[in-house]
């Protein structure tokens, strides 16, 4: 962070290409946001919260970005220059007067903080009054051509509404990015004028109005231009979203994590895996799902803000949800862990197995076929296939508790609330509904009749 900067974010417009009642720059890309990307980067180079310039949305956006940004509201979208007039209104001369002004869009969230460091430093080395971040673009489309003299010096940027066919071939274009000499910025903004195609006030005439008085301008070319790349429809979110996600799988790689198939993965970048983990194709990682060291996820496997401890071994097919899976268990495959499950070490759930509420102590088996819901399983318990804990009677769920060292046949229904006491046995095929004494034997079972040569007559 440095104490010379100023940042303001332009974050005012719906974004009506996106065909959303959502503004923009709170549809996600990698479980976040665009827009807390963009604050990421403000956090890194100021010490003080960026200005946010808000309009469409306000109330939503504040309720999101809350105290990591100060706000500035632009009633009508009159155009960039008119949105950091709202900015620096509020900052003062005095809140900008020596400082550098850093000037970034909410919906461009992929730009690199060294990207940004390069521009700042180019901004101080040269002691330009304005310092631009450019780019080279196949097809310009609808961004600003950079027209330069043939010194190669900047000397105007031209609004693709408002550009000749000749300028409308150039291929370098505004990334929107800009550093700003404080006291500079100040003292021309109230020289803009919207007597252009659009009837807005442009940011980019400021280049105009600072040359002509005298001022240097400058410009740094990025590197990659999709450092630059807004996001203004569904289909630059998904370019936007598939970049992120490849940032965060080479990071993730560069700390001990194997990929499979690092291609068909999808993995927010609030998700943390541990070293030596290896994650197979066709996973997803959501929200704040921590993995520790060790794992294996096989394909298939959809987790959302799950905890998952060391040497855990996640099988195909596994579902979770606000679960947490304690050291060297085992889950699945095609097991469903609903909110609130709670798996204690090398606990096994197997396959269409599913739960809910449930919490399992150390060494807990739950093999195959069952569900266990509001549930309290003791250690070393052992759950047979098939089996049912009854925990709604149609008003109210009720708890079933498993005392640790219980064994529960195939086939048998845990009508709660009722608890089995410790190493007690339930037989195949029971019905529970009372009680089951430590160390006890449970039965609930039709006595077995056997009619000699019924078959034979029934032929």
């Amino acid at each position: 962070m440095t104490e010379n900067v100023e940042v303001i974010i332009l974050a005012a417009g719906l974004g009506t290409r996106m065909k959303s009642a959502t503004i923009k720059i709170l549809h996600r890309a990698a479980g976040r946001p665009i827009v807390d990307y963009v604050l990421d980067l403000a956090s890194d180079f100021a010490s003080q919260p960026p200005v946010m310039v808000i309009g469409h949305q306000r109330e939503a956006v504040q309720s999101w970005v809350g105290e990591r940004a100060r706000y500035a509201v632009q009633e009508k979208q009159l155009g960039t220059g008119h949105a950091v007039m709202q900015a620096v209104s509020l900052l003062g001369r005095e809140g900008i007067a020596g400082k550098r002004v850093l000037i970034l869009s909410g919906d461009v969230p992929l730009t690199r903080p060294e990207t940004l460091r390069a521009l700042l430093d180019e901004h101080e080395r040269s002691g330009n009054a304005m310092t631009l971040l450019t780019m080279q673009l196949d097809d310009p489309a609808m961004y600003g051509r950079i027209v330069r003299d043939g010194a190669g010096s900047v000397q105007r940027i031209v609004e693709a509404k408002d550009a000749s066919d000749d300028e409308k071939k150039i291929g370098e274009v505004n990334a929107g990015i800009y550093v700003f000499d404080g006291e500079r910025l100040f003292e021309n903004l109230s020289s803009l004028s919207a007597d252009n195609a659009q009837g807005e006030y442009y940011l980019t005439d400021l280049l105009r109005l600072l040359r002509t008085a005298g001022h240097r301008v400058g410009a740094v070319i990025a590197r990659d231009p999709i450092e630059a790349l807004g996001v203004n429809s569904r289909a630059e979110l998904s370019v936007v979203e598939a970049e992120i996600q490849k940032r965060v799988v080479m990071k993730l790689m560069s700390e001990g994590v194997t990929f499979r198939n690092p291609n068909t993965v999808v993995i927010d970048s609030t998700v943390a895996i541990g070293q030596d983990t290896v994650v197979y194709p066709f996973v997803t990682l959501e929200g704040m799902t921590k993995i520790g060291e060790g794992c294996v996820i096989e394909p298939g496997v959809h987790l959302l803000n799950v905890t998952v401890g060391d040497d855990v071994h996640l099988k195909t097919g596994t579902v979770a949800e606000d679960a947490i899976i304690e050291d060297e268990a085992a889950v699945g495959p095609y097991a469903h862990l609903r909110p609130g499950t709670k798996l204690g070490r090398s606990v096994k759930v197997g396959n269409f197995v599913e739960t809910k509420k449930a919490v399992f102590g150390a060494g807990a088996k739950a093999s195959h076929l069952s569900y266990i819901g509001d549930a309290e399983i003791g250690a070393d318990v052992n759950i047979g296939a098939g089996t049912i804990t009854c925990n709604y009677d149609g008003v109210n769920k009720h708890r079933t508790v498993l005392e640790d060292g219980v064994f529960i046949g195939s086939d048998t229904q845990l009508v709660a609330p009722v608890r089995v006491g410790k190493g007690a046995y339930v037989g195949a095929g029971s019905t529970i509904t009372k009680d089951v004494p430590p160390e006890a034997l449970a039965l609930s079972r039709t006595p077995q009749k056997i009619i000699e040569g019924w078959a034979r007559r029934k032929k």
